[in-house]
């Protein structure tokens, strides 16, 4: 039993104990005149790492805001795509409409024609037959 007491017992953790090697985890890093900034790098002892650093974080925050107009512009820029789609089916709605009314228009209008062509034969023939007709004197 007394065996299993010490198994439980938590290990020790030494605060001022270092890893001998970095562990691989990603970080943004900034270029400096001597190659890029790394984590070991001291900002607070090295004015040229302390400037790459800064103009690092400003570059970013200018990507940043950039990236925020961006998305704000295609956030609008699809608002008016989908606005005129929107025109673009009340227009081909109307479109279609005149269409279907020019047909019928048309279909009207030529059955109108050869009613009226009948009537200009008949009374062509009409005229010539009364003009073939002797008049008495």
């Amino acid at each position: 039993m007394a065996s299993s007491s010490s198994q439980n017992k938590p290990e020790t953790i030494n605060l001022n104990d270092t890893p001998s090697v970095m562990p691989e985890v990603w970080r943004p890093y900034f270029l400096s005149i001597n190659g890029p900034v790394s984590v070991t790098d001291s900002v607070i002892l090295n004015g040229e790492t302390a400037t790459a650093v800064a103009a690092g974080i400003l570059e970013v925050k200018t990507l940043r805001s950039q990236v925020t107009i961006l998305q704000r512009l295609l956030k609008e820029s699809k608002k008016k795509v989908g606005e005129v789609k929107e025109e673009n089916k009340r227009l081909k709605a109307l479109v279609d409409s005149y269409a279907d009314d020019l047909v019928i228009r048309s279909t009207e209008q030529s059955k109108t024609t050869n009613k009226l062509q009948k009537q200009y034969e008949k009374l062509l023939a009409e005229v010539k037959e009364l003009t073939s007709r002797s008049i008495p004197k």
